[in-house]
């Protein structure tokens, strides 16, 4: 288990809370009738005690829909004489915002790294959105989308860096107060720092004593490392982990703020490629909850004992963020926990 950090002495969060925390529960009631509300679900199987809200379940398979329709509508509200809106991705905000700029009848452009999860590509030009990947890297992605933004004159949407993206996905945040009155630890991952950003305002504002941590690979541990430092910490190149939704270089600078600046995240901790592998197969085959690598990481640390136990006579929650599997990855790994249980091996 990691040693945990003291976080940085910040300013007064009180008003901050409130008015974010008044957003969230605006985008709650905005987004209401365009997302699922998810269940939160015992994983006793692997976890005995811990609670998991799988966002997979999701329309599009991740929690990214939540804050790409607050946007959106909210874009829609706000301007509505926007003729588009565009969009940088992995591939599961693209999907979100895809799926969002349909329904709201909106031309929607998708720029994303060559090399993304063909699962993903292929979903986000399946529901009508065109596709920019020709010389798109993780490192120039930002430069790229947002050059093709000022040519086009389409809105942005950003996958993480924009309140109302944040405030969407802190509406997990309000469910899991609403489920589980005896929360005590909340566990998110970490990429862009969007999702564990807008649940920390969440539920710091209503129960301040709820722990948040976030967990990312140790292949892309730059909110780590930014909360060690005290500094925006960027990667020095673009990470090779297999989740490639917590690929970004950096967090955003809203995300630094909640995370670093005002200490609203309690800590930030890092996983293997293997322990991520691993999850991913404990909750295929036990949970029987198809959880792509991002949406591991929570369960990853749990199961790697890299975070401390929740408060006495409370309880974990840990969010699968998303479920869109490369099949190629799924068939590795399932291949391999075939073979080890064929010659005696132990399940995950």
């Amino acid at each position: 288990m990691t040693e945990r950090t003291t976080p940085p002495t910040g300013p007064d969060n009180s008003t901050f809370l409130t008015e974010h925390a008044a957003a969230i529960a605006a985008a709650a009631s905005l987004i209401a009738g365009h997302v699922r509300r998810t269940p939160t679900l015992p994983a006793d199987e692997i976890l005995p005690g811990i609670l998991v809200k799988p966002e997979l379940l999701q329309p599009t398979g991740s929690f990214k829909v939540r804050g790409a329709f607050n946007a959106a509508l909210r874009l829609r509200r706000l301007s509505p004489d926007t003729p588009g809106v565009i969009t940088v991705s992995s591939g599961n905000h693209g999907q979100a915002v895809a799926l969002a700029a349909r329904s709201l009848g909106l031309a929607c452009t998708v720029v994303m790294p060559e090399g993304s999860n063909p699962v993903k590509v292929a979903a986000v030009r399946a529901l009508g959105a065109t596709v920019v990947s020709d010389g798109v890297t993780a490192a120039n992605r930002e430069e790229r989308v947002l050059a093709l933004q000022q040519r086009t004159g389409l809105a942005l949407i950003h996958p993480f860096d924009a309140w109302d993206t944040i405030h969407g996905q802190g509406t997990i945040g309000l469910e899991l107060l609403e489920d589980v009155p005896d929360l005590g630890l909340l566990i998110a991952p970490v990429g862009g720092g969007g999702l564990v950003s807008g649940c920390a305002l969440a539920v710091k504002a209503a129960r301040p004593e709820v722990r948040v941590v976030g967990v990312e690979p140790e292949l892309a541990a730059d909110a780590a490392a930014s909360r060690r430092s005290g500094r925006h910490e960027r990667l020095a190149a673009a990470s090779a982990t297999i989740a490639d939704g917590l690929r970004s270089m950096s967090v955003g600078t809203r995300g630094f703020e909640v995370i670093v600046e005002r200490g609203l995240v309690d800590d930030v901790v890092t996983v293997s490629e293997e322990e991520i592998e691993r999850a991913m197969v404990a909750a295929w085959t036990r949970l029987h909850l198809v959880v792509e690598p991002s949406g591991a990481v929570g369960l990853a640390a749990l199961l790697a004992g890299r975070i401390a136990p929740a408060p006495a006579r409370t309880r974990t929650a840990a969010i699968l963020s998303g479920g869109n599997v490369d099949p190629g990855l799924a068939a590795r790994l399932l291949a391999i926990h075939a073979a080890s249980l064929a010659t005696g091996g132990s399940p995950p």
